[in-house]
């Protein structure tokens, strides 16, 4: 019988790659999360988890030597196309403490995710030296696009992720392929909730919302309320048939015309929560938490191929890094 796979998570947000990862078989020994809401969340949909709500600055790693993988999603405003772009001169970069704490958990395997802006050419030479820190380290680090489409997330989401394997596992790292086309519609995927307080006009709402969505925006922490993002972003959605200029408490109602808001719910629906995944009853953060999240069905097909790689190496006869090596 093989042994549970641990992970330690930071950066996790309001729990999109920790749900991805747990279905694909790893053990949270550790979460760290900076935002109170966002830990709020994770103990919410998860008693069990240790929820570290930290700033990861202050995170010691060192208990947790030896689990057998670190992830997270750094922040992503430093590379985004919506933000200024600072890169490493941003505050809010903190793949250098990624690298820090790689060093001091020494993972037998490493993901990190973030933005596609993080590709740019703007930003090679800190990319390469991301990489080669992480190399120096004693990892063989590999970095991929990835459309969450490809994984039957129904909106454009690219998400460029890190992996990277120890050099001394003597194994080799895939991604997954995943399959173009497979992502259902904004209609197939949300009639349901469209319909569900009777709205007459759900079914031909479903039939013309015909595409897969634009990208979820999370908002920023410091302007507005919930919607849908910037004029461009909200032509998108208006071309499905959505008012993107907020976000609604309930669906429409018999009678109601125009074009319906999608409400929280629907947003999660989107990025690939379950539906039993819960985001408190603060309508803007729970808006900002859903669209600042990694998909969870795209954190658990790397999940999956990490963990296939692990195990082929890890018989229980052989694997000595397990629970009983991480300190909770």
């Amino acid at each position: 019988m093989r042994k549970p796979l641990t992970c330690v998570e930071i950066c996790a947000g309001a729990g999109g790659q920790a749900l991805g990862l747990a279905v694909a078989g790893f053990i949270h020994v550790a979460l760290v999360e900076y935002e109170a809401d966002y830990c709020k969340t994770l103990k919410l949909n998860r008693p069990e988890w240790n929820v570290i709500c930290t700033d990861v600055h202050d995170f010691d790693g060192k208990p947790y030597r030896g689990v057998d993988l670190l992830a997270g999603g750094v922040p992503c405003p430093p590379f985004s196309i919506a933000g200024k772009q600072l890169g490493k001169d941003d505050e809010r970069d903190l793949f250098p403490e990624a690298i820090r704490l790689i060093k001091e958990i020494e993972p037998r395997a490493v993901m990190l995710e973030n933005v596609r802006g993080f590709l740019d050419a703007s930003f090679d030479e800190y990319r390469k030296h991301i990489l080669k820190s992480i190399e120096m380290l004693g990892y063989d680090a590999q970095i991929k696009l990835l459309n969450s489409s490809d994984f039957a997330v129904p909106q454009l989401r690219p998400r460029v992720v890190i992996v990277a394997i120890r050099k001394d596992e003597n194994i080799s790292f895939s991604y997954p392929k995943g399959k173009m086309g497979c992502a259902p519609t904004v209609g197939e995927t949300l009639y349901d909730l469209m319909a569900e307080n009777k709205w007459e006009g759900a079914k031909l709402w479903a039939k013309n919302a015909n595409k897969i969505a634009p990208t979820l925006v999370g908002g920023s922490k410091k302007h507005g309320g919930p919607d849908l993002g910037p004029v461009r972003a909200r032509k998108a959605w208006a071309e499905l048939g959505i008012d993107g200029r907020g976000v609604a408490n309930a669906a429409p109602e018999p009678g109601f015309e125009g074009m319906p808001r999608l409400t929280s719910r629907m947003m999660a629906r989107i990025q690939g929560f379950p539906d039993t995944w819960t985001f408190g009853k603060k309508k803007t953060a729970a808006c900002r938490m859903i669209g600042n999240a990694f998909p969870p069905p795209v954190a658990q097909a790397v999940g999956e191929k990490i963990k296939e790689c692990l195990e082929n190496e890890c018989l229980d006869s052989e694997c000595e890094i397990s629970l009983s090596r991480a300190v909770v």
